[in-house]
């Protein structure tokens, strides 16, 4: 293999009295894909963090090339060659995708920005990464998640960076685009690029990545050759204990109808008709674009539709606003949990409590308030030294697991998930699937949006196909193979 590009020893972190790396040692050598595992809050973010100049290390030692270095902002970072793709998007959403990649390098003549020159080199590299139809000068706020991930990943190659960290890449990102970026990681590979891959995706890390580094609880547990590695050992390492099955089994039986949508149409999706039983999880897949996040905006009231009909229970629903699709019995888990999911500022408490706080003769129930957050808290392993913590300060698993709180907590009908483990740890997605079938076991009906096909098959009871704003099949999940999904995805029937 070859020469050392990076190396961490010793680096310890705490944020007050909290530790959050304790002796973490890390390597990445030139033209290896090396994945960083380990739960969410283990110290992966923050040991890359203090990589690339956003945190102080409190003690320990980083070698670039074999040389001790300072990194002590960004700005170091880069003139070390070390770029990050952040899974908290890190794009200023009113600029232009062309303006996002050349911000703080702008190319000037005589001092006058070359708006053109830029434009033409945008399209390059979003090319590189098959987005030859994206305009360079489409704001980034008009621009779905998935899109604005990949916008990121050409920003990080923009950097013709020596290392790369990478997390949670493919996130947002659906089997096409997964596939273009591979292709890319395998070049840059080839061209002694160091990679660190961050993710909870244990196909992509067996697919890519050369070796692996776990951290558990901020410390360093181990590092392995991912060939001839078993996933109960990486799984072990990670949690200290082997998960009994990946997908649990399940078993809600089906009851009665209890959403049923009739030639529903918008600017986006077009005569789209389904039902969900009581009980039922409907998965949804789909390429980017397909119009599966449009759907559930629509059924939840953050969009209008122009044509169609929702009913609950066998009644019609007029959902103009989400105060009614709530009033309704219907939650909503958004793809977007900072910009959307959550008030950052606010306490796990006041989050969770946010679609109805428990209140007595009109006055909020503090107790009650406390005690249903704890339940929540405990039952989803929320990983919080303080429920008045700030919900900032969480890993982004532990964040979307308190979305996912938030809509517990009013014990929905309908529950609409939308990518519900991104950035989620295995372990904490065997959770999170534990209370999507318990949830189903008490009658709630789900519809389920999930870009990993292995998720919707072995989660779902039937699985609704989207492409380009229409349904191209609806599958029953027992029986259906990722092959015949990806054949309804991209238009076939």
């Amino acid at each position: 293999m070859s020469s050392t590009l990076v190396s961490m020893h010793g680096m310890h972190k705490a944020f007050g009295p909290v530790p959050v790396l304790r002796g973490v040692d890390f390597e990445l050598r030139a033209g290896e894909v090396h994945a960083l595992m380990g739960e969410n809050g283990a110290g992966k973010s923050t040991l890359m963090k203090i990589l690339t100049g956003q945190h102080r290390p409190d003690a320990g030692e980083i070698r670039v090339g074999g040389q001790p270095a300072v990194i002590a902002s960004p700005a170091d970072a880069e003139r070390y060659g070390i770029a990050i793709i952040h899974q908290e998007l890190n794009l200023i959403a009113n600029l232009t995708v062309a303006e996002n990649l050349f911000l703080g390098r702008e190319l000037r003549r005589f001092g006058v920005l070359q708006h053109g020159a830029m434009r033409a080199k945008a399209r390059q590299w979003l090319a590189r990464i098959g987005m030859h139809t994206l305009s360079p000068e489409a704001k980034v706020e008009t621009l779905s998640v998935g899109q604005q991930q990949m916008v990121e990943i050409a920003k990080a190659l923009a950097l013709e960076a020596r290392v790369l960290i990478m997390d949670e890449p493919t996130a947002a990102l659906t089997e096409r685009e997964t596939a273009t970026l591979f292709a890319l990681i395998r070049e840059l590979r080839q061209n002694g690029t160091g990679i660190v891959y961050v993710s909870h995706r244990m196909e992509e890390i067996f697919a890519l990545c050369d070796r692996l580094s776990v951290l558990r609880d901020g410390q360093f547990v181990g590092v392995r050759d991912i060939a001839g590695l078993e996933l109960d050992e990486v799984v072990r390492m990670m949690v200290g204990r082997t998960l009994d099955a990946r997908f649990p089994k399940r078993n809600a039986v089906p009851g009665s109808v209890r959403l049923a949508v009739k030639g529903l149409s918008d600017a986006h999706v077009r005569d789209i008709d389904f039902d969900v039983r009581a009980g039922e999880v409907l998965g949804i897949a789909g390429l980017m674009g397909a119009g599966r996040t449009e759907l559930a905006r629509l059924l939840f009231g953050l969009s209008k539709p122009k044509a169609g009909t929702v009913m609950l229970d066998g009644k019609p629903l007029q959902l103009r606003t989400p105060i009614q699709a709530i009033a309704a019995g219907m939650g909503f888990v958004t793809e977007d949990r900072k910009g959307e999911g959550l008030v950052l500022d606010l306490s796990l408490r006041e989050n969770i409590s946010l679609p109805r706080v428990p209140a007595h003769l009109g006055l909020i129930d503090r107790r009650a308030e406390r005690t249903r957050s704890r339940e929540l808290i405990e039952q989803l392993h929320i990983r919080a030294r303080d429920m008045e913590l700030h919900v900032r300060a969480l890993s982004g698993g532990n964040q979307q697991k308190t979305v996912l709180a938030k809509w517990l907590a009013l014990e929905p009908k309908v529950l609409l998930l939308d990518e519900p483990t991104r950035g989620v740890d295995i372990g904490g997605k065997a959770e999170i699937y534990h209370i999507v079938n318990k949830l189903a076991e008490r009658g709630v009906a789900i519809v389920m949006i999930s870009s990993e096909l292995p998720e919707v098959l072995a989660m779902s009871d039937r699985i609704l196909v989207m492409h380009e704003g229409r349904a191209t099949a609806l599958l029953e999940a027992d029986g259906a193979t990722q092959e015949q999904l990806m054949h309804a995805a991209t238009g076939g029937r």
